[in-house]
């Protein structure tokens, strides 16, 4: 069981809901900030001009999948949890295992123009990605990505229901990270990885958009698959940032 009386299922299906409202709050907080304007990987006015979905319409979206996530969970039986060295296994398994899942679907939707067109195309509109955008997506696209690919990686790792808590957050905040559109300093996520805000963001540009597929943790199936974009961050004309991509041979 979880915390008091709630089952350890029942948190795995909605903290990860409140982990994604609350980090992604974070964002939507330091936006506000005038001064953190110099670490923006574009400007406000690219934000106004270039996103063609209001906010609001990206909350409704958000929720909306949400809602398909939860009832589409089924609980499980509680398990013991194992020693913490099988624990981090289980954690790195699920890793690869939602990395490769989520590439190649990702790809396949780029590649298929009618899916691209009528589904992953919602994703998109977002050119200049943000926070609690990271989730907007076509309901279909939330179900093969995200709902197939977290049960896979939940199945084949093996890990409890109790480790499912932590590991889910965890992807919740890695991928809000990857659209929040700020390159601070400090920030250890874009530190340790190098799929980050920067990565993605080139994904979501016109130049990049069959580049860069991978999502959310690492860049290997990019790399060995010849889809990887590099790029470089370079101080912006005017004030600012900007991942800038190299040029590819």
């Amino acid at each position: 069981m979880g915390i008091g009386a709630v089952s350890d299922e029942l948190l795995g299906t909605f903290v990860p809901i409140a982990v994604y409202w609350l980090y992604s709050g974070l964002y939507v907080a330091l936006d506000g900030v005038g001064r953190l304007d110099g670490y923006r990987l574009h400007t406000r006015e690219e934000a106004a001009t270039k996103n063609v979905v209001s906010r609001a319409a990206v909350v409704r979206g958000v929720l909306l999948q949400q809602v398909f996530q939860v009832i589409g969970d089924e609980s499980g039986i509680g398990q013991k949890q194992p020693p913490a060295l099988i624990i981090a296994l289980q954690f790195i398994t699920a890793m690869v295992i939602m990395d490769t899942w989520q590439y190649f679907m990702h790809r396949y939707m780029h590649i298929n123009k009618f899916l691209y067109k009528h589904i992953h195309s919602k994703h998109h509109t977002l050119v200049v990605p943000y926070s609690f955008g990271a989730l907007y997506n076509h309901p279909l696209e939330g179900l093969i990505l995200d709902t197939i690919g977290g049960a896979l990686s939940f199945l084949v790792s093996g890990m409890t229901p109790r480790t499912a808590i932590f590991f889910f957050s965890f992807a919740t905040i890695k991928t809000v990270d990857d659209h929040c559109g700020l390159w601070l300093p400090g920030n250890i996520l874009q530190a340790l990885f190098n799929n980050n805000c920067a990565y993605h963001d080139i994904h979501h540009q016109l130049y990049g958009n069959k580049y860069n597929f991978s999502q959310p943790f690492f860049v290997m199936w990019d790399k060995i698959l010849g889809t990887y974009m590099p790029y470089s961050i370079e101080q912006r004309k005017g004030g600012g940032v900007e991942s800038r991509p190299a040029k590819l041979d």
